[in-house]
């Protein structure tokens, strides 16, 4: 029997799908731009240029999914543009901001910001369709590179220009990179319907929300994201009183019975 596959049958889809890629460049873009940023000690330029990168990352795959234009090359794009805007760069802001002044041990705290990124990707890339999509595994990359980005401007804004010397920054580092690769679940968003129907008080306090962050973003903007960095550990811990609470409720209908 002959199991030969003719060059016909293997054939690879030539060009890209253009709109989602170059959102996905523009991403990009603004990472490279704030590792020159950052090395140049121009700190809060840099850290913009990060949470730029996040919204072009967000709209890259909407678009993608709204015009049917997914891709395998998307994807494997994202992931390596990710690696860059959100792991390198926010690991070198964090570096030249704040963690050089310890040495190897600053560059060392830096490169796990960016190993346990990339371990995050590629953990997340194998498990699309195996978990929830309700939930993220660990805390998303973009939101780690996020809260990077919202505190350096955020104690810019407080006065503290230039260089930061904090020894809780590199602690802060620490927590976020093994977040990225712990098994704590955050929200992902995904099942909010903002085109849909909602009742009026929440779009009255979406508008009020606005406004504030509008009046002071340096604060709201670092504020919402910590807040959600947060959110994990005390889900988790929630989850876990929940499920002690209810192995002591069946051991005590047991000892009854």
């Amino acid at each position: 029997m002959n199991t030969e596959i003719s060059p016909k049958k293997i054939r690879i889809k030539k060009g890209i799908y253009v709109l989602p890629n170059l959102f996905t460049s523009a991403s990009l873009f603004c990472g490279f731009y704030s590792i020159i940023a950052s090395f140049k000690e121009h700190f809060v330029p840099a850290s913009v240029a990060i949470l730029f990168s996040v919204v072009f990352d967000g709209i890259d795959g909407r678009i993608a999914r709204l015009t049917n234009t997914t891709s395998k090359f998307g994807a494997e794009y994202d992931s390596l543009a990710d690696v860059i805007a959100f792991g390198v760069a926010p690991a070198l802001l964090a570096y030249s901001w704040s963690l050089s002044i310890y040495g190897k041990l600053g560059w060392i705290v830096a490169f796990l910001f960016v190993l346990c990124g990339a371990l995050r990707l590629a953990r997340y890339n194998i498990q699309i369709g195996l978990i929830e999509s309700n939930v993220f595994n660990g805390l998303p990359i973009p939101s780690a590179a996020s809260v990077v980005a919202t505190t350096v401007i955020f104690f810019d804004w407080t006065g503290a220009e230039g260089k930061f010397q904090n020894g809780f920054i590199m602690i802060f580092i620490v927590i976020l990179s093994l977040l990225m690769v712990s098994s704590v679940k955050y929200y992902s968003f995904k099942d909010m319907k903002l085109l849909a129907r909602k009742p009026f008080t929440i779009f009255f306090w979406s508008t009020v929300l606005l406004i504030i962050i509008f009046h002071w973003p340096e604060i709201m903007f670092f504020v919402i994201i910590l807040g959600y960095v947060i959110s994990g550990p005390i889900w988790w811990v929630v989850k876990f009183n929940r499920k002690e609470r209810q192995k002591a409720k069946e051991k005590k209908n047991n000892v009854k019975i």
